[in-house]
């Protein structure tokens, strides 16, 4: 999304009404509308949900945020990013990407969300306790990341592993597993065809082949 070619407040809202829950919506516009960046909504990207780069050259801040979270994934996921963008605004390089300067201005960012009684009460809850330990992204918040996880929409045969029965046989990045014992907040899954054991996020999204069969 840009600047150049939108020519009132109204189009940059339904711009960003496809992607953030309805409530929120003028406050991402404002946001937006005041800072002077460039902010694309892009492909999923398996290593990052949103991505921060400061213009070199006279050019323009630049945002990105995948297209395929859910709402509720795309408006924390923004609010990040703004913070990166503020933060910069303010110090430049002088400080580090995710310390203490960028974690008190993502919480300012999120307090307006938090405060405003729309969100559901799991994402409220993560949030709020997320305050007080900020982490660089919502994937390294295990409660945020399962809330958050809660209200993606799955495609057909697609579950949370952490929903799936003891010993299910599942795909992952076309890989077979078996479903082991839970250590922490990963399951120790073997893999089919190896016979290796590996470490499995809980909210990893697999295809369940057969809950039943067991080898």
């Amino acid at each position: 999304m840009k600047k150049k070619g939108i020519r009132s407040r109204s189009e940059v809202m339904d711009s960003f009404r496809r992607f953030v829950p309805d409530h929120f919506v003028s406050y991402i516009t404002d946001l937006f509308l005041t800072a002077n960046v460039r902010f694309s909504i892009v492909k999923s990207r398996n290593t990052k949900l949103g991505d921060f780069r400061a213009g070199i050259k006279g050019e323009k801040h630049r945002i990105t945020v995948n297209g395929d979270l859910n709402p509720y994934s795309f408006l924390v996921t923004t609010l990040h990013e703004f913070a990166h963008l503020h933060t910069f605004n303010m110090y430049g390089h002088r400080v580090q990407p995710h310390g203490k300067e960028w974690k008190e201005e993502f919480k300012r960012l999120l307090i307006p969300v938090i405060d405003s009684g729309e969100l559901p009460r799991e994402i409220e809850n993560a949030l709020v306790r997320s305050l007080t330990s900020i982490k660089a992204s919502s994937c390294s918040d295990y409660h945020l990341s399962k809330a958050l996880a809660e209200h993606d929409s799955l495609e057909d045969g697609i579950q949370l592993l952490e929903k799936l029965p003891p010993q299910s046989v599942f795909s992952l990045n076309g890989r077979q597993f078996i479903k082991g014992p839970l250590r922490r907040k990963r399951y120790v899954c073997r893999e089919i065809a190896s016979n290796r054991s590996f470490l499995i996020s809980s909210l990893a999204k697999v295809n369940l082949i057969d809950h039943d069969k067991k080898l």
